[in-house]
């Protein structure tokens, strides 16, 4: 959501832990993103420079690859106001409000992705199982209605665009990821 920091490069490429992924998968956009996160930042002296410009020409001004879902939908200006009304009465639905909506709008990925793990921690911790067959049904609901219908788009346009593996490699994992638990929750 926001551009790279030193410390984000020191913890994520530097500690390596983007090239010893905690979760495996056998989707093969996990593990050609995998792949490409191993091959990512390899001179670390530089990495930070390289992914601030390579941020700002994806999601800055440029927006290359847009992180808001309404940019995917119809062109239309009531339409996208209707699908961040839509997907910010999900979250509502859920006594759910992002500390960033008064700064990013609700149909940011990271914000969708930030109420996609609220969901799932809601599943784990509950005990009774017709709630948690219930909130399986949600969380699959949230995933085929938001992050769906849009995430392949901006992962396609994140590899088209990026000059990174590194940002190539994290949107391969975010669809991945996506199309995972959607097949998880089903």
């Amino acid at each position: 959501m926001y551009e790279p920091t030193e410390e984000c490069v020191v913890d994520f490429w530097k500690n390596g832990i983007l090239k010893t992924l905690p979760v495996t998968s056998m989707n093969p956009v996990f593990i050609s993103a995998a792949a490409k996160l191993r091959k990512s930042c390899e001179d670390n002296s530089k990495c930070i420079d390289i992914l601030k410009k390579d941020y700002n020409r994806l999601f800055g001004v440029l927006k290359l690859a847009s992180p808001f879902e309404s940019s995917f939908q119809e062109s239309a200006y009531f339409r996208k106001v209707n699908y961040v009304q839509d997907v910010t009465e999900f979250y509502n639905s859920y006594g759910w409000k992002s500390k960033l909506r008064d700064k990013i709008p609700d149909d940011h990925l990271g914000v969708e992705l930030l109420f996609l793990t609220r969901l799932i921690e809601k599943y784990i911790t509950l005990e009774d199982e017709s709630c948690r067959r219930e909130m399986r049904k949600e969380v699959k609901r949230f995933i085929r209605k938001h992050l769906l219908t849009w995430i392949e788009r901006w992962n396609d346009q994140v590899q088209e665009n990026a000059r990174t593996h590194c940002y190539k490699g994290i949107a391969m994992l975010i669809f991945a990821s996506v199309e995972d638990l959607e097949v998880l929750f089903s």
